[in-house]
């Protein structure tokens, strides 16, 4: 049975896991025996439309690079356009609502509410956002769970490298007592710049804003924002500790020098900005600072805009994690591999 998908938001990641539903369609339904209806998209800025019996997504890019309007899409029977994103998830036929819209990270919303009414209307959710995972996993956890529903977010930590999926599966059984991570694309490839090429910090960011791994206003990552809020969601999930944003001590990279970078270098270290968790007597640490890591270490080796995480277990000892942070590609399969595990559990088991 297809399994019916609603799309709230449609900008690059949304737009990149549609590329990925077409090009690798039969190959998933063989492999996996997955098959996927988009039967809804509906975006703030690109306008909404619905088929209960689906849309074809080919004309769906064709239609929104041709017009930058979905509601351009061929006029068909029973098509509805122009409803906003609530009625998109609670009046559609829809399986599970892809949540990819703009959010405002300081209060998560609207996301938050996206994901209440959709699982209060029997959807499951996937989505990339970190603001509610970050600022509401319980509330919504329990939402899900009284609603029989699935929560996907793989991709709210290291886009589409399972730094969420992997501990809990693969590392069952070891008691992870710290958790340290490269988390920041954007840093990390300041950083490494700056070692690398001698260059100031100034120079290094424009660089990143010129390749586009920084914003115009770089504030959320060069400060270490966007770290932190990964930080409390890997807390949350992967460790059980209802870790809170505004417990995680926070300073960014801005103050880091040229003469800091060779005194490193000299002392046979790196700077790294490192996001940092662990259980500690009892009581929880976190925080976010730049850091000079030793060149032995796992961490140190990571350059440019990669990230990459180190889970410390008690039986197996330090496993790190690396791969791609962001991306239109990347984090569009950080969606399918929630979608994959979602029809997983929906199959039958047979003996």
């Amino acid at each position: 049975m297809s399994h019916k998908l609603a799309f709230i938001g449609f900008g690059v990641v949304g737009q990149g896991l549609a590329e990925i539903l077409l090009n690798k369609k039969e190959e998933l339904k063989q492999k996996e025996g997955f098959e996927a209806t988009v039967v809804a998209i509906s975006d703030f800025i690109k306008g909404s439309i619905y088929h209960p019996n689906g849309l074809d997504l080919n004309v769906v890019l064709k239609t929104l690079k041709e017009t930058g309007n979905l509601e351009n899409y061929p006029e068909t029977p029973g098509l509805i356009t122009g409803w906003d994103s609530l009625q998109t998830i609670v009046g559609t036929n829809a399986d599970t609502v892809i949540e990819v819209s703009y959010t405002d990270v300081k209060t998560g919303q609207p996301a938050i509410d996206h994901c209440k009414a959709a699982f209060e209307s029997g959807k499951n959710v996937v989505m990339t956002n970190k603001g509610p995972v970050a600022l509401a996993y319980k509330e919504l956890s329990e939402i899900a769970e009284k609603n029989g529903v699935h929560w996907g977010f793989e991709g709210t930590v290291m886009s589409g490298t399972p730094s969420l999926r992997m501990p809990v599966v693969t590392l069952a059984g070891n008691d992870i007592k710290e958790i340290r991570g490269i988390l920041n694309g954007t840093t990390n490839y300041i950083l490494t710049k700056m070692e690398q090429e001698g260059v100031s910090y100034e120079a290094a960011l424009k660089e990143a804003q010129e390749l586009g791994y920084a914003e115009a206003d770089p504030t959320s990552d060069v400060e270490g924002y966007d770290a932190r809020y990964k930080i409390v969601i890997l807390a949350n999930y992967i460790m059980g500790i209802p870790l809170n944003v505004e417990d995680v001590s926070c300073k960014g990279i801005t103050e880091i020098s040229l003469k800091d970078i060779e005194e490193a270098k000299a002392e046979g270290k790196r700077w790294k900005l490192l996001a940092k968790v662990k259980k500690e007597n009892g009581k929880t640490i976190a925080s976010i600072a730049p850091e000079k890591v030793d060149i032995t270490d796992s961490l140190a080796s990571i350059g440019g805009a990669v990230n990459a995480i180190t889970y410390e277990c008690d039986l197996l000892g330090p496993v790190t994690l690396s791969g791609a942070g962001a991306g239109k590609t990347e984090t569009g399969f950080s969606l399918l591999i929630d979608l994959i595990n979602i029809n997983r559990e929906r199959k039958p088991v047979t003996v």
